[in-house]
């Protein structure tokens, strides 16, 4: 089973650990493709502060996230999975997990990133700020530059088994599975289901649709299932407690798609 993340927006400090060194990533065939990025970014930082606040689309309290650009290269490092934080790695909490679960992580997921393109959760990387709705100067938007280079990765990375695609639309734009890998991959959409005046509503709250997400991938790393396909998957999810509406897609190479309905929003 591989499980696409979308990165946090906030990232932990840099660690003390040495700088980054990227040819020890995973996807080395991303290897070209994240230098380019890495080169653009820090020349951007260095040269006009102001102008990489704009291109990053910061605000002006968040003016000092242009240092960390400026320091990508001697930065320390830390494992990705600390680096990135938020509601859905709060959920998640992989520092938690016991042995065989974190194995698990370290196999299974794998994060988007404007910078990086990808990388598991175990690769060591310096905090840093560049969105996937970044435009850089030279290389324009980040979703449809990353699209070549993830569309020559990815079916290797996603072997022979269950995709389930748990990213935010920005960083679907990366990639998106074709043919074969599509028919077992499953995205998820949490939805969030209330009576008002006796009539079922149902919405998206993105906050409980992260911690949602989070939780989801705890309770399957946790529970050791592997489930082959979207099919298997849906069986599991619901054995683990979360109530699951799918259907299979009418038409070959297509992914499946999968509601998991929540009445509490915590």
């Amino acid at each position: 089973m591989l499980v696409l993340l979308p990165p946090s927006e906030g990232k932990a400090a840099s660690g003390r650990g040495a700088p980054l060194k990227p040819e020890s990533l995973s996807l080395p065939g991303l290897a070209q493709a994240r230098a380019a990025v890495l080169d653009t970014l820090v020349e951007l930082s260095v040269a006009d502060e102001e102008k990489a606040r704009v291109v990053l689309g910061l605000s002006e309290g968040l003016r000092g996230e242009i240092a960390k650009n400026v320091e990508l290269r001697t930065a320390g490092t830390r494992p990705a999975g600390e680096i990135y934080t938020g509601v859905l790695y709060d959920a998640l909490d992989l520092a938690s997990l016991d042995t065989a679960a974190r194995r698990r992580a370290g196999k299974s997921l794998l994060v988007f990133s404007g910078l990086w393109g990808a990388v598991r959760v175990g690769d060591r990387i310096p905090s840093y700020r560049c969105s996937m709705g970044v435009k850089l100067p030279g290389l324009g938007a980040l979703g449809a530059y990353w699209r070549t280079p993830m569309a020559e990765v990815m079916p290797e990375a996603a072997g022979d088994g269950l995709v389930l695609d748990l990213r935010s639309s920005a960083y679907a734009a990366a990639w998106k599975p074709k043919g074969e890998v599509a028919e077992r991959t499953a995205s998820v959409r949490v939805l969030h289901s209330q009576l008002v005046d006796g009539v079922e509503k149902r919405s998206v709250v993105s906050h409980f649709n992260k911690a949602t997400k989070g939780r989801m991938v705890r309770d399957l790393l946790r529970s050791g299932a592997a489930p082959k396909g979207p099919a298997e998957l849906v069986g599991v999810l619901r054995d683990l407690g979360y109530a699951v509406e799918a259907e299979a897609p009418a038409r070959a190479g297509r992914s499946w798609e999968l509601d998991v309905v929540v009445t509490e929003i915590h």
